[in-house]
């Protein structure tokens, strides 16, 4: 288990793939971790240095007090990007782990050469959305929000198999300050104007099922930035990786060979 000390902060990481190959960040969505992505590393070209961590509050990463700032989110990625000594990534970042991702090109853009946004926007819903959800989750715990979460999530059909259990557990056993720290981060994040100032390439993934950034609101971040391109999978919701795992490789492994990212130069 790798767990990096950042001095007032742990995060639980992971490091698959060549030791010295093009380095990838994978970013996952708010009430899962770095598990996210099991699925999907396997299926990913040969070659790459693959680094995925649980935020914090998530999995087994320090669980600080509530609130967090979007911010601090990035920092802990660039603060862990630094740990394993990894820069000029391309970074894939779902859901909240979009909005991480867009923040960290527009802090650090020596780190991110590339981006993927997957299920997420620049801006994702409105305060007075969080504010209810916040005050639902202080009413009723996580597991309140739990079925309500599974809808956004995935397609009926998914929620009816047994995969669909693991992942209400996931969101349910995820640290209360956690979850609530990055509800607040989301509420305070808005990048429609920085998003549009980035010159990078970039891939905007979208599930025709997701619920919770519907394809349209994909989309549109994807505009903000020219020549980026959109991808839609059917039958996908918010988390494609899980439900389309083959589909969202092949998206991925024709931008990594798109972007000439196997062919970067790691020292």
């Amino acid at each position: 288990m790798l767990m990096a000390d950042l001095g007032d902060l742990r995060l639980h990481y992971q490091l698959d793939g060549d030791p010295g190959g093009a380095p990838v960040v994978l970013i996952h969505a708010l009430g899962t971790d770095l598990r996210l992505w099991d699925a999907l590393v396997p299926l990913l070209p040969k070659g790459l240095r693959i680094l995925r961590y649980s935020l914090r509050g998530h999995g087994l990463s320090d669980a600080p007090p509530a609130p967090y700032s979007m911010g601090a989110l990035v920092r802990d990625a660039e603060r862990l990007m630094a740990h394993v000594g990894m820069r000029d990534a391309l970074v894939v970042g779902l859901s909240i782990g979009g909005l991480v991702a867009q923040g960290l090109a527009v802090k650090r853009l020596d780190l991110v050469r590339a981006l993927v946004l997957s299920n997420t926007a620049a801006k994702i819903g409105n305060p007075d959305v969080w504010a209810q959800r916040i005050a639902q989750l202080h009413a009723t715990g996580i597991e309140g929000l739990a079925d309500a979460t599974l809808e956004r999530w995935f397609a009926k059909a998914y929620r009816q198999s047994d995969a669909a259990r693991g992942w209400r557990n996931m969101v349910t056993r995820t640290p209360f300050e956690g979850y609530l720290g990055c509800c607040h981060a989301i509420s305070g994040t808005d990048f429609y104007t920085p998003t549009s100032g980035l010159r990078l390439p970039l891939l905007a993934i979208a599930g025709s099922e997701d619920g919770s950034t519907p394809p349209d609101l994909v989309r549109e971040t994807a505009e903000l930035v020219p020549g980026a391109r959109f991808e839609l999978i059917r039958g996908a919701g918010h988390l494609p990786c899980v439900d389309q795992p083959d589909a969202y490789a092949a998206l991925l492994s024709r931008f990594i060979k798109e972007t000439g990212h196997l062919e970067v130069n790691v020292e």
